[in-house]
């Protein structure tokens, strides 16, 4: 049977995609170019990359920024996005461990940890900082310039310290916020690991605002959870852009919703 089923698909699928999941019909067919989009793909969850691939695809952002991911498992999902349904992405890395424990590999070469962008518009200027604390693990942001609705936007990535590391965070954000206030237009991709009224997230709602306007840091705003146990920790900070819409999209796939948005970058 196995050998039947290869054939029938024949020797240009990737490995391990023989059976795949397909897509809603109201699914996405192109690269939305203005849209961004940021999910903690969890990690260590070993979950299939041609299901992570399929997520995405089905909302086919311009950018993803992805958290918790392994240098291997983004290599593969990109492969996945473009063999399987014809969305083409650069990537650039911002790893900051080299876990074997987290991402496999051989003791003398473990898988790289941390960070990823994948943008269908080349990347430059990358730009990869590790926290000078990172807490209870490694953490860091990276950013590069790319395209967002035609137009170039700087866009950063990060992953805060875990839960219960109020201090080590606010010290992470307030080096994440530096380098954001250079930029006239950002937008900032994360899992910051704190609910909006944080107090460690200040530097940030200085700077930027949420894409949902009925979020912000008064007890009063009304932000949708993006978490398994539902509480929002994960963000999409604008800086200089307008949010046309966005969505929190659960996912058996993760603890973390994806959460994409539309800007208008002009």
């Amino acid at each position: 049977m196995t050998v039947v089923c290869m054939l029938l698909v024949g020797p240009s699928a990737p490995s391990g995609a023989l059976f795949v999941r397909s897509l809603p019909v109201d699914a996405v067919g192109d690269v939305v170019p203005n849209r961004v989009m940021t999910w903690n793909i969890c990690n260590p969850c070993e979950e299939s990359n041609v299901d992570r691939a399929a997520e995405i695809a089905t909302y086919a952002p311009q950018v993803i920024g992805l958290q918790e991911a392994c240098v291997r498992d983004v290599d593969r999902i990109r492969d996945y996005l473009e063999s399987l349904y014809g969305l083409v992405y650069h990537v650039e890395y911002g790893m900051v461990l080299q876990h074997r424990g987290r991402c496999g590999g051989v003791p003398w070469s473990p898988g790289g940890f941390g960070q990823a962008i994948l943008s269908a518009a080349p990347m430059t200027d990358r730009v990869h900082v590790e926290y000078p604390d990172g807490g209870s693990e490694d953490r860091g942001y990276m950013a590069v310039t790319t395209l967002v609705g035609g137009e170039p936007v700087r866009v950063f990535n990060t992953h805060l310290a875990q839960r219960r590391q109020e201090a080590v965070r606010a010290d992470q954000a307030a080096v994440l916020a530096a380098e954001v206030a250079r930029h006239d237009r950002a937008v900032v991709l994360g899992d910051f690991n704190a609910v909006p009224d944080a107090p460690e997230l200040a530097r940030m709602w200085a700077l930027a605002a949420d894409t949902d306007a009925q979020c912000h840091p008064s007890p009063a705003g009304s932000c949708k959870p993006t978490t398994d146990w539902h509480s929002k920790f994960d963000y999409v900070f604008l800086r200089g852009l307008i949010p046309l819409g966005h969505r929190v999209e659960p996912t058996p796939y993760s603890d973390h919703h994806l959460l994409h948005t539309d800007v208008d970058p002009a």
